[in-house]
């Protein structure tokens, strides 16, 4: 096309004149030269003034042009916006489909925030026919996909799940999909999709309901199967009778009709597409039992298939079986190790990477060396687009199941010699690590990395980690054969020149802790440094200058000081597996296990628990769905999401800032909580099932306390909600007996004093109290409690605690005790008492810049990592910024300033320190409507099962004004 076409082509459409056939003519051809990479620049209100015409081809030509080439585009997004929702509101329903498909296809922030609404009610309308609806379902689902923020999930909930009984198949499809993607995120408020799933899959598989044109090669809408059983995977089994008898007749049904293998491809396919998401459905309800067993036949047939896809789909079920860690599953996988390990080898890479997980999760101490060594006999001639992984999955096999550590160190020095390159220098640290934490494997690691030094294919990395245990332990060898002092110097310098910098860095390093430890080879060294004070690397020369200067000194003493031994690496969570759960990407639909066998899903498992705990709850209630708060047209100050929008990605240094950060000294405790606590006064009053607004308050973590009726006693339940945000105070009161608490924390660790008071006259005897704690809290009583206690006296017991990991809410002490003197009279008294043991009490507070808390909040992203609640008080009554930020205070959460420009809004973050997790980044946003008097609170971690458990806890004193 020329330049004198588009000069004419710019010329004619500024005629005011302009009919609509020839402006359809001038915006075809433009869209052509976009289409061929040319720059359009003019012809835009033409396009936009196209989707007002009443012709189907002109307002096609539009809507074309204005997805292909506007876009989002902010100058013109309020006309566009406009012509989408009278075509939607609209008669015609050819123009509708074409406004869906725009909104589809640009989805833009400003046509999500407008047309949602509109797109909603397309779909639960009884106006429109199924071709509508099921675009308009298809649409909403493009709309929660791109901003989950802004969409109405719970409020819509209801009339969503409604539709998924319609009668054609078709809508029920695209319904289907969309509550898919909804009950990841919102499973509580979707649980009703659970029983009209196993229905719909009932009525077509049992009851053959269902219209000839959904026949696709004999099986009745295959789509639609594989979606209703996906979606069944992400809820508890039904608790009905009825219910579980019918899912089961469809699962028996699906299985028995999958026993022969059909000559058609297409045929094929599509059966078995439905027979391993019902194969995954029921491990997930229950891996034990006898419709797993006779699935695990099929499978070992898959996993030789001649079709990739089967044996794909095989692989990837048989990880999940080995997931679950059941025993029979477990014993049905050994079977087929060998056919396993083969797969290593397959024709196509997908089927090679699954058969990877698979090893990885079915490995154990029984079988580790097999594994390992086939993987590592593998390991050179793997493609290199799964060797890293592959590297990084046998390091984490062999540290987990060593039963000798000389083990471990031969398979890391092996792997580093097979494929160094490929191994991060988590995997070096790890090994430096375990040698230094475990004194009687030293000497033999010492003496297998001096040995690996001295072959002619040694790598870089063997020469980091002959440099960091060398220099530290290089003693205990000093006296074998070959293996003296100028022996170690000579194998390590060998390398130096061939190393990088950074590598010949360390080993200078190394270098002055041989002169500490081997005065006789002092000189050799010193005229190494000499030789690279003047070298033009500044890291090098810097090094070298201060190592000479240290080395040269009349007296050793500093020398002695500076080069001590390295003391034990604390013990944590191996970094290996956080570097691996990176490299695993998930799908769109979220995973209910992942990869790596029973160990690696103990978190998820327990997420999964109190998740299917809260739908139990909520589904017991009957609580109607709640209510979402309507966003606000935007204003002109930045809002929070649009200053994470303009947040920079972090690199994982600010990880490590953040963790700095954390090391700071807790604020003053009486400046954080130097307030009173407003009275929960209704002492009839509960933590709400659901509110006036019937918005859910899912309230998994209270435990009623089981409490002597006492005459005269104060609210125990009371008490508990006090300590929630303080350090001490009252536990319970009677006119007998009086307990008081006093807790410490720092970081993971803690110590709580309870004081026992006599109020009566009388003495109390066979006093005993005793805490029963969550799992994850290890508790050592430090004093024990006397067994009698006499009038008017106050003993107490004292305990450390120790958070191990993500703890429950769930703690409580049982009191047992009798009020007299035991021999005339004597009144038996038994308490139950929550514990003020909670997750939050391990917090601390940080503070950050602005652009820091953006950057961490877009890193850490949405779900699963993001748990958000929106409620209402019990009260009735939002509170007030500044009682907010007491209880964000009084959570061991630091405020964050300067954030989100809304007064109605609070920011704050802290790190979660447990022993295994190490520390935890959390971060909330807590935000009120006084329009709806509602709450909707963002809880962020690094952490998905401590984003679960803290938005609850904050949920509940937020709910109550604690």
């Amino acid at each position: 096309m020329s330049r004198g076409e588009v000069a004419l082509i710019n010329l004619n459409t500024l005629d005011p004149k302009l009919i609509g056939y020839q402006k359809k003519k001038y915006v075809a051809k433009l869209l052509y030269m976009y289409i061929l990479g040319w720059e359009v620049d003019f012809g835009f209100m033409e396009m936009v003034d196209l989707l007002s015409s009443d012709k189907y081809t002109e307002k096609q030509i539009g809507y074309l042009a204005v997805t292909l080439m506007l876009g989002d585009n902010a100058d013109l997004s309020r006309l566009i916006v406009n012509c989408l929702a009278r075509d939607l509101q609209g008669n015609s329903e050819i123009f509708t489909c074409l406004a869906l498909h725009a909104i589809a296809n640009v989805g833009s922030r400003d046509m999500a925030m407008s047309l949602s609404a509109d797109v909603q009610q397309l779909l639960v309308s009884g106006n429109h026919t199924s071709f509508v609806r099921k675009k308009a379902a298809l649409c909403l689902l493009r709309l929660y996909r791109k901003f989950p923020d802004i969409f109405m999930a719970i409020d819509w909930a209801p009339k969503i799940l409604l539709m998924m009984d319609d009668r054609d198949l078709g809508t029920a499809l695209g319904v289907a999909t969309l509550v898919l993607a909804l009950a990841q995120q919102y499973p509580e408020a979707y649980y009703g999709a659970c029983a009209k799933a196993i229905n719909r899959l009932h009525r077509v598989l049992i009851e053959k309901d269902f219209t000839s044109e959904y026949l696709y090669y004999k099986i009745p809408v295959p789509w639609l199967q594989v979606k209703l059983l996906r979606l069944l995977q992400y809820f508890p089994s039904p608790g009905e009778p009825q219910l579980f008898k019918k899912l089961n007749e469809v699962l028996v049904y699906i299985v028995r009709n999958s026993a022969e293998v059909p000559k058609n491809v297409q045929h094929n396919n599509a059966q078995n597409a439905i027979l391993f998401e019902a194969i995954n459905l029921c491990i997930h309800l229950d891996p034990l039992s006898d419709l797993v067993d006779q699935t695990l036949v099929l499978l070992g047939n898959f996993i030789v298939a001649k079709e990739t896809n089967s044996r794909y789909l095989a692989l990837e079920t048989m990880c999940h079986l080995a997931a679950t860690g059941a025993r029979n599953c477990i014993d049905a996988l050994r079977v087929h190790q060998d056919t396993i390990i083969a797969s290593l080898k397959d024709k196509d890479i997908s089927v090679r990477r699954r058969a990877l997980d698979l090893l990885y999760s079915m490995c154990d101490q029984s079988n580790v060396r097999v594994i390992v060594a086939e993987l590592l006999q593998y390991l050179p001639i793997a493609d290199f687009a799964i060797r890293e992984e592959m590297v990084l999955k046998i390091a984490i096999l062999a540290e987990k199941f060593a039963m000798e550590y000389s083990w471990y160190v031969d398979v890391v020095l092996q792997l580093i010699t097979v494929a160094g390159e490929f191994v991060s220098d988590d995997i070096w640290f790890r090994v430096v690590q375990i040698i230094t934490n475990n004194e009687v494997l030293q000497e033999y690691a010492v003496a297998t990395i001096l040995g690996a030094l001295r072959s002619p294919n040694c790598h870089e990395t063997t020469v980091k980690v002959g440099g960091c245990i060398l220099g530290e332990f290089g003693h205990l060898i000093a006296n074998m054969n070959g293996c003296s002092p100028i022996d170690q110097f000579t194998a390590l310098h060998a390398k130096f020149p061939t190393c990088s910098p950074q590598t010949r860095a360390l080993l200078l390093t190394t270098y002055v802790k041989f002169i500490n430890l081997f005065p006789e080879i002092k000189e050799e060294i010193l005229a190494v440094f000499r030789l690279h004070r003047t070298v033009l690397d500044v890291e090098l020369q810097q090094r070298a200058s201060e190592y000479l200067a240290l080395a040269t000194r009349e007296t050793d003493e500093l020398m002695q000081t500076v080069c001590e031994e390295m003391p034990a690496y604390p013990e944590r969570e191996s970094a290996l597996l956080s570097a691996l759960n990176k490299k695993i990407a998930d799908t769109e639909d979220k995973r209910t296990w992942i990869i790596g066998g029973k160990d690696a899903n103990t978190e998820v498992a327990k997420a999964k628990a109190i998740r299917d705990a809260a739908i139990a709850a909520a589904a017991a209630s009957g609580a109607p769905i709640g209510r979402q708060r309507q966003l606000a047209n935007p204003s002109k100050l930045k809002t929070f999401d649009d200053r994470v929008q303009e947040a920079p990605n972090s690199e994982e240094a600010d990880i490590q800032r953040a963790i700095e950060l954390s090391k700071q000294e807790m604020m003053n405790q009486g400046q954080q909580q130097n307030y009173q606590v407003n009275e929960y006064v209704n002492s009839n009053a509960q933590v709400p099932v659901h509110d006036a607004l019937g918005a859910d308050v899912i309230d998994y973590t209270l435990v009623k306390p089981v409490i002597a009726p006492l005459s005269g006693g104060m609210d125990d339940s009371t008490l508990y909600s006090r300590l929630v945000t303080v350090s001490n105070g009252l536990l319970h009161r009677d006119g007998n007996l009086e307990i008081g608490i006093k807790m410490e924390y720092r970081e993971h660790l803690g110590r709580i004093a309870i004081f026992f008071g006599n109020r009566s006259s009388q003495p109390i005897t066979s006093l005993a109290a005793e805490i029963q704690a969550d799992p994850q809290l290890r508790l050592t009583l430090m004093q024990p409690l006397p067994s009698v206690l006499p009038p008017g006296t106050q003993l107490n017991q004292i305990y450390k605690v120790e958070c191990l990991g993500t703890c429950t809410p769930v703690s409580f002490m049982t009191v047992a005790c009798s009020v007299g003197d035991g021999v005339s009279s004597s009144l038996p008294v038994s308490l139950t008492l929550r514990m003020p043991i909670l997750l939050t009490k391990f917090i601390t507070p940080i503070d950050l810049p602005a652009h820091d808390f953006f950057s961490r909040w877009k890193q850490i992203g949405g779900p699963p990592r993001e748990s958000q609640a929106v409620f209402r008080p019990a009260t009735g009554t939002v509170a007030s910024s500044s009682e907010l930020v007491k209880i964000v205070l009084g959570l061991g959460l630091g405020l964050i300033k300067s954030v989100d420009d809304s007064p109605l809004s609070t920011v704050a973050a802290g790190i979660f320190n447990s022993a295994d997790l190490g520390k935890v980044g959390c971060m909330i946003r807590l935000e009120k409507n006084e329009q709806y008097q509602m709450y909707r609170l963002t809880v962020r971690t690094t952490n998905e099962v401590v984003s679960e458990i803290l938005r609850a806890q904050i949920e509940e004193c937020v709910a109550l004004h604690i």
